[in-house]
């Protein structure tokens, strides 16, 4: 019964979903925020050696589009297929993203290993923080399949009611980078290079550990040779609906072009510093309510497909609620410890002070985002791509890329970029809730069918 999301209360199914994804998603984002803990302590190269973090995170945003693209694009159609019982379109769909993930992975890790010179100085890159960007991210980018094939497959292992099993996909390989992460950076001396290496043989070992999962015992569905054959037909359903994912992804790397290349010329290499930190601080603030929404779209999307609308109604309900509720909290605790929170992440006082400052603009109205993911994932998991992808455009290209290259040059300076954000967050979390309520929410049928 665990495996029907039509049983029991709708709230509980969430819940059990969503919490052992919160621990999953917390362990994955240790991968990268312990490596930025330990890099901007560095003595006397730390912010600096921040910065050139910063500048790959366009190329890390990249790779976690396309992993967006096809595992979240996958994620729905299965758990649809599963709700109508549908075994073998199920595994049919879970062949095929795992497919689309392995091939993508490694185009992507050779393109970006050819062209990060030029485009590491496209993205703001001075002589000086080029070193650091460049030292990290040419081993980074060597786990990409790993990355992809661990974030990717484990939307299929949370869908099938195995969220611990999911959990412990990330929990394996992230415990592993905190124990490299100190051996390669200070014991064996590898600075920002051992933070790579790290993070990039504790991704192999997530992979293989969900990869190992689709062949075991436990599974419902299985990785079968005769599904890894390319489906036309398939792999557009897949990619239509993993285009709002690839979009969010994607403009969050337009946006970090933007935003390091504005900062970089308006405050130098420590405000790209700056921005690291934030990005980190958002990261960690965003990743419950991003739990609650994924744990969230396996049950409503199963739901939808056994035509239970009154528990698909009971499912977006709940996440819109404990949403606001969470967010408000964290929009709280951010404004009264801007310095405690910032000097996690450095130890440089000009740093710390700068960014607080910076943090209080960038967080205001972080309540909003709430309405943002809400209605982003009840579009998602209902399958109404052309609507979840305009609102991811809305937000960033639309609103924050213009904003962050407009506001700097009218008289706000470096404060300008940090503004952006807020009112991104205003218009187009309004706008993207607003829109599901009235075009979604209340057009489902009132009855079961």
């Amino acid at each position: 019964m665990k495996n029907d999301f039509s049983q029991g209360a709708v709230w509980k199914n969430i819940v059990a979903q969503s919490v052992p994804l919160l621990f999953a998603q917390l362990v994955q984002l240790l991968y990268n925020v312990v490596d930025r803990i330990y890099i901007g302590h560095l003595p006397d190269i730390g912010s600096i050696a921040l910065t050139g973090i910063g500048l790959a995170f366009p190329l890390t945003s990249l790779v976690a589009a396309f992993t967006n693209l096809f595992g979240q694009g996958g994620t729905p159609l299965f758990s649809i297929a599963r709700g109508a019982k549908n075994e073998k379109k199920a595994e049919h769909i879970l062949g095929q993203s795992f497919m689309l993930l392995t091939v993508s992975s490694v185009l992507i890790c050779a393109v970006c290993l050819i062209f990060r010179k030029p485009v590491l100085y496209l993205f703001g890159a001075s002589d000086t923080s080029y070193f650091y960007a460049d030292s990290y991210l040419k081993i980074y980018l060597l786990g990409t399949t790993f990355s992809m094939l661990s974030t990717g497959l484990n939307g299929f292992i949370n869908a099938q009611g195995f969220p611990r099993t999911g959990m412990l996909t990330i929990f394996i390989g992230a415990a592993m980078n905190l124990i490299l992460d100190p051996i390669f950076i200070f014991v064996f001396g590898l600075g920002i290079e051992g933070a790579a290496l790290a993070t990039v043989i504790s991704q192999a070992v997530s992979a293989a550990w969900a990869v190992s999962f689709f062949f075991g015992k436990k599974t419902l569905y299985h990785i079968r040779k005769s599904n890894l054959i390319p489906d036309g037909a398939t792999i557009g359903k897949i990619t239509s609906l993993g285009l709002s994912g690839f979009i969010v992804q994607g403009t969050n790397c337009m946006v970090q072009v933007a935003c390091t290349s504005t900062l970089r010329e308006f405050g130098g290499d420590l405000y790209v510093g700056i921005m690291t930190v934030l990005n980190s601080v958002r990261d960690i603030f965003t990743l419950p309510i991003q739990s609650l929404t994924g744990g969230s779209q396996p049950v409503i999307s199963y739901n939808y497909g056994a035509k239970k609308f009154t528990r698909v109604r009971r499912g977006i309900f709940f996440m819109a609620c404990v949403g606001i509720i969470y967010t408000v909290a964290a929009w709280l605790l951010v404004l009264a410890f801007p310095h405690v929170i910032v000097s996690v992440f450095t130890s440089d006082k000009e740093m710390i002070e700068a960014a607080s400052h910076a943090l209080g603009i960038y967080f205001f109205g972080f309540c909003f985002m709430a309405l943002q993911f809400t209605g982003q994932s009840s579009f998602t998991a209902l399958g109404c791509t052309k609507r979840a992808i305009f609102f991811s455009l809305l937000r960033k290209a639309i609103i924050v890329v213009p904003l962050t290259l407009i506001l700097p040059r009218v008289g706000m300076g470096a404060d300008g970029v940090f503004t952006a954000e807020p009112i991104s967050n205003v218009l187009g979390g309004l706008a993207c809730f607003v829109t599901m309520y009235f075009s979604l929410y209340r057009r489902l049928p009132k009855e079961d069918e």
